[in-house]
């Protein structure tokens, strides 16, 4: 947790910070943010500037500037306000003195308290396997996805109330959560048992009247958009790691999302091991045996040149340096490894025949009978 000290000199600043941050750019948002997506942008932020996790200069004013706008923006009147009069019609609207919550209050509020799940269970990941293709794994991409999961509802903010009204102390438990009971053992001896409270589940309050909208479940499915950036030479198995973005409940932070890249399965054609690249060239007899000189086009469609002098076997691997796959997070390539297969003529006219025939046996060919 934060020292008292640094706990203080952020929330004097906080003020003074906040009072010229343009408050959408501050989440990094368009104006035309929906609820959803300011929710978003604060959940991301926060955690990411958050003095406890981010001890780079700078970090405790950012996080400061985004509990602000989360402040304003996620309230509905607030930010109609904001939006047409700016900072200092929030403060007319406020008596000329704009009050700025404590921002590790706006955070503990949002995530149920705690940070890094020291006071909060925490969700379950979510892992996922995403199939790229070798080429992108090459050259690098960007490849947009939607993951469907459950958030908290933006109109009971989780509580799964109509209002705050509708949520009542409950009657059985007494707020405790909980039923004490007695049981009498024999004459003058009892045992106290205790246990969840059945009526509230533990909760110590019920609900009289179900929010309409997530239909007092707390939460509604949303399909959130993301985007994947595939590294070049990325290896098969990497995962990325998409904090806090699994599924969202009041009960809990919410878990991440792992993405487990893997290349496709393809038939034929490129094959790959960590670093290096496989290509298997086909050839013909006269070009296995007289030499060759082919183009291959790679992965991001530069050319590499194959050639051989003299007899070439069926089955040889001429390894060509700095032509595999990149290095991940570093500079240079691996090796590329071409297999050679050699394809015979399914039949032979008489002519061809007879001069392979001189061309192997001479003049002894003449007068033996084809095969």
């Amino acid at each position: 947790m934060l020292p008292t000290s640094l706990f203080a000199v952020l929330f004097v600043l906080f003020g003074l910070v906040c009072a010229a941050t343009d408050l959408y750019k501050a989440l990094e948002l368009s104006r035309g943010a929906s609820e959803q997506d300011i929710r978003k942008a604060y959940k991301r932020l926060s955690r990411k500037y958050h003095p406890d996790k981010n001890k780079d200069p700078g970090a405790e004013e950012k996080f400061v500037e985004i509990a602000h706008a989360y402040e304003v923006l996620s309230d509905e009147n607030k930010r109609r306000i904001y939006d047409q009069f700016g900072e200092d019609g929030l403060r007319a609207h406020e008596g000329g003195h704009q009050q700025y919550a404590n921002p590790f209050d706006v955070f503990s509020s949002f995530f149920g308290g705690g940070f890094g799940g020291q006071q909060t269970r925490r969700g379950p990941n979510s892992i996922f396997e995403v199939e790229v293709s070798l080429a992108d794994m090459y050259t690098g991409a960007s490849l947009d996805f939607t993951i469907k999961k459950n958030v908290l509802c933006d109109y009971c903010r989780g509580s799964g109330a109509a209002s705050d009204r509708d949520i009542h102390t409950c009657r059985a438990c007494g707020g405790t959560g909980v039923k004490i009971s007695k049981q009498q053992i024999f004459p003058g001896m009892f045992a106290q048992t205790q246990s969840t409270c059945n009526e509230c589940g533990g909760r110590g309050t019920v609900i009289v009247k179900k929010c309409p909208h997530c239909s007092g479940q707390k939460v509604v499915e949303y399909t959130q958009p993301n985007t994947l950036d595939i590294q070049p030479g990325m290896p098969d198995g990497h995962e990325v790691v998409l904090e806090g973005e699994g599924d969202e409940s009041p009960d809990w932070e919410a878990g991440d999302v792992i993405l487990r890249v893997r290349s496709k399965q393809e038939q034929g054609g490129w094959r790959r091991k960590e670093t290096s690249l496989y290509w298997r060239e086909t050839i013909g007899v006269d070009e296995a045996l007289l030499g060759f000189k082919l183009n291959l086009t790679h992965l991001d469609g530069h050319i590499v040149e194959l050639h051989h002098k003299g007899v070439t076997q069926p089955g040889y691997v001429q390894v060509i340096e700095g032509e595999g796959m990149p290095v991940f997070g570093q500079s240079g390539h691996g090796n590329l490894y071409i297999e050679y297969n050699v394809v015979l003529p399914v039949d032979l006219g008489s002519d061809m025949r007879k001069k392979l025939g001189e061309a192997f046996y001479g003049s002894a060919y003449h007068g033996r009978d084809e095969l």
